[in-house]
């Protein structure tokens, strides 16, 4: 089990670097990908997030997909 606290600082972080435009979906799909388990609720939004990632693999993507890629981010360190 990793730390809460770090998962919340580092899914700012990436969403941030995301929505401005200063890193790559595919990287940050495989961030996603790659989180551990946590304990709930955090972890069920984590869950929620790596399985919105994983059915939407495309690195093309139209805005309302990379929105709601926001939302399952921001998800994750807003309760």
């Amino acid at each position: 089990m990793k730390s809460v606290d770090d998962l919340l600082m580092s899914a700012k972080t990436v969403c941030e670097r995301y929505q401005s435009g200063r890193i790559e979906r595919e990287t940050v799909r495989e961030w996603v990908l790659r989180l551990g388990q946590y304990p709930a609720p955090t972890g069920d939004r984590v869950r929620d997030a790596a399985q919105w990632f994983r059915t939407q693999s495309d690195d093309n993507v139209e805005d309302h997909i990379k929105d709601v890629d926001i939302q399952k981010l921001r998800a994750i360190f807003i309760s």
